[in-house]
């Protein structure tokens, strides 16, 4: 049988899906194929619009090995599951002769534990009775929400979370799920049989794709235990969410509370003096946390160094002691055994890790007004670990709209580990990077407007000149407004300022849920939306209801991000230039996602305005530029004005 041609499978899954075919889609497939064919690696730039789930569903589905797509948000993992793969398998099928299986995989708290659901959380003493449904006044909303987990649980076939409709708090779900750490394991547990996470793990053993998300990728890549099936191709998808992903997954931290917690849960399994000298340690350990102010620590001080100590070295006489003794008379025992060595584990490991003052990791502490301080570690670099870990024995094809910083790829690849592009060494990884452009008209959809006349922003303070450039921004564009801010102070300060300055609803993160806000900012073209990070890259509103993305400010890490300006400063010992390779690239990668908000759609027309003449005037600023689509460029600004009171009344002459 003649193997059906991938431009013929290309064309049947777009027709599937209602679509059209765009040459970067085409481009982007081929490029996909030819990378599994040849065992070696992609990053793909697709603009928004190209279609780029086809574009690596159906080569991959093609190719007849296993695959892994990995994303980064909750919204394209159901994007996929739900209607991408479904559709591209039934079109695909006629001509495959087969139909490939997929399935969604996630880690094992995302589902409801009937071990915990039935047999009870092992509580401490003070947080309530041991069976939290009956310490839970079904009046109160925790009540509620535990209430409708159990009715959910006799339904539910598939136990995720995610498919809980509405959901429930952290702290409801917390209740009836567990850790991988606390998990008894099938064979130990009495509902082994019936468990939905181990249920989703066979499901993705029989699959031909899997999906799963960048933190279980992380898991699976650091622990060394393999979370994952065999696989033959990997596809990461938001690629250029995945080195904060995978730093996020090898950051540990300590808290008071939490070795509080993990004291209390020894206490009942080991001897009195093993728990006693515990309990000292988590006491000398919260004196230290009492006097720490947020910062780097370059050096461990003396009394944090002992009270770790004590800390590693108790808790790792409670371990031995724990794996050593029984006790039937404790309720449920292995349960009670297993999330105590979770947490005891959890707190030496930590522990262990700071004491070691390994140059590879950064130590710092947190301060919270409500939570108090907090102790973490995490790795300077990701590198290393994704350029041994990711790229061996399997292809790999990186993927997003925003790859290219200042015009190459090398900013991302130097991240994730691989050489510059065209540089082959002896470890080094052969990779090569392709934009496939965005099928939008970016320079006649589009303008970039920088407010070139202000004043630089400082750290503190009001900036007058910027509220004003705003309102008027927004009062010519009638409302229809997503304000980008780079912290939540700012977002506050100018909702504050223009509720009583204009007549258009101003909506404010936080304020309801993102799904809410964003639904009520759609629906109402007057309305405005402001808010900070989840907002630059979690809006897709197309249409006339944003037709002004405002970022307020080039959004540079914070200067006093230790984790930052430790990779900043290791740079620049290392002979690079610091501020371009992390405070740029980072403020890069977030400009091009703001930016990406403002064109979803063909018939999509409006301004992004940055309130930061540096983008101007700065020596970084064509770096920046470089980086975000190619609208038509003006620091003009009554052009931005006159082109979006155009726009208005545009609109509003259609109805809009």
């Amino acid at each position: 049988m003649t193997k059906p041609s991938l431009p013929d499978l290309l064309h049947a899954a777009v027709s599937a899906v209602g679509g059209t075919e765009r040459p970067g889609q085409v481009a982007m497939a081929e490029a996909v194929a030819e990378a599994i064919d040849d065992n070696t690696h992609r990053l793909i730039q697709a603009g928004t619009g190209t279609g780029k789930s086809l574009g690596y569903l159906v080569p991959a589905l093609a190719h007849g090995e296993r695959v892994v797509v990995a994303t980064a948000t909750l919204a394209l993992q159901r994007q996929l599951v739900e209607r991408d793969l479904p559709r591209t398998v039934d079109a695909l099928h006629p001509q495959l002769r087969r139909r490939p299986q997929f399935a969604m995989l996630k880690g094992r708290s995302n589902y409801l534990c009937l071990h915990r659901l039935h047999e009870g959380a092992p509580q401490d003493e003070e947080e309530g009775l041991f069976d939290q449904f009956e310490a839970a006044t079904p009046t109160s909303k925790l009540g509620k929400d535990l209430l409708r987990l159990r009715d959910w649980a006799d339904e539910t076939e598939t136990g995720d979370r995610d498919d809980l409709t509405p959901g429930v708090s952290d702290k409801a779900w917390s209740q009836i799920s567990v850790s991988s750490r606390e998990c008894l394991g099938a064979t130990k547990c009495a509902y082994g049989a019936e468990c939905f996470a181990e249920a989703a793990r066979e499901r993705a053993k029989l699959a031909d794709v899997v999906v799963t998300n960048h933190a279980l990728l992380a898991i699976d890549a650091i622990e060394g235990a393999p979370v994952l099936p065999q696989h033959e191709v990997l596809i990461v998808d938001e690629a250029h969410e995945l080195v904060s992903r995978v730093t996020g997954v090898a950051t540990g931290e300590l808290t008071p509370g939490q070795v509080n917690r993990a004291v209390k849960r020894a206490a009942k399994l080991v001897d009195e003096k093993t728990a006693d000298a515990l309990q000292t340690a988590s006491e000398s350990f919260e004196r230290v946390m009492e006097l720490a102010l947020p910062g780097r620590l370059e050096e461990v001080p003396e009394d944090l160094g002992y009270a770790l100590a004590a800390l590693r070295d108790a808790a790792r006489n409670v371990i031995s002691a724990i794996a050593a003794t029984r006790d039937k008379s404790v309720h449920d025992e292995d349960a009670v055994r297993k999330q105590a060595l979770a947490a005891v584990e959890g707190v030496h490991g930590v522990a262990e890790r700071i004491l070691l003052r390994s140059e590879y990791d950064v130590v710092w502490y947190e301060r919270h007004d409500r939570f108090g301080a907090t102790l973490r570690v995490a790795p300077l670099s990701v590198s290393g670990l994704l350029r041994e870990k990711l790229f061996e024995d399997r292809s790999v094809v990186l993927t997003s709209a925003t790859l290219k910083l200042g015009g190459d790829f090398n900013g991302v690849a130097a991240s994730l580990g691989l050489s510059p592009e065209g540089v082959e060494g002896e470890d080094a990884p052969v990779w090569k990077g392709l934009d496939v452009g965005s099928p939008f008209d970016y320079p006649k959809q589009g303008i970039l407007y920088v407010a070139k006349h202000l004043a630089t922003p400082g750290r503190e303070g009001t900036r007058g000149d910027m509220m004003d450039e705003l309102a008027e921004l927004i009062e010519a564009a009638g409302g229809r407004t997503l304000g980008l801010f780079s912290s939540m102070r700012g977002a506050k300060a100018a909702a504050e300022e223009l509720r009583g300055r204009l007549d258009n609803p101003i909506l404010l993160q936080g304020e309801e849920t993102l799904g809410e806000l964003i639904k009520a900012f759609a629906a109402d073209p007057k309305t405005c939306l402001f808010g900070t990070l989840s907002l630059w890259q979690g809006v897709d509103v197309p249409g006339p209801s944003c037709q002004l993305v405002v970022m307020d400010r080039i959004p540079f890490p914070r200067p006093d991000d230790p984790l930052m300006s430790a990779r900043q400063k290791s740079v620049e010992e290392h002979g690079g230039n610091g501020f371009m390779a992390v405070a740029a690239t980072h403020a890069a990668l977030l400009m091009a996602q703001g930016a990406g908000r403002l064109v979803r759609a063909g018939g999509d027309r409006g301004v992004v305005a940055v309130l930061d003449p540096r983008l101007a005037t700065a020596r970084y600023g064509s770096f920046l530029r470089a980086t975000l689509p190619d609208f038509w460029y003006t620091t003009d600004r009554n052009q931005a004005r006159r082109s979006l009171a155009a726009i208005d009344a545009t609109a509003k002459a259609e109805g809009k």
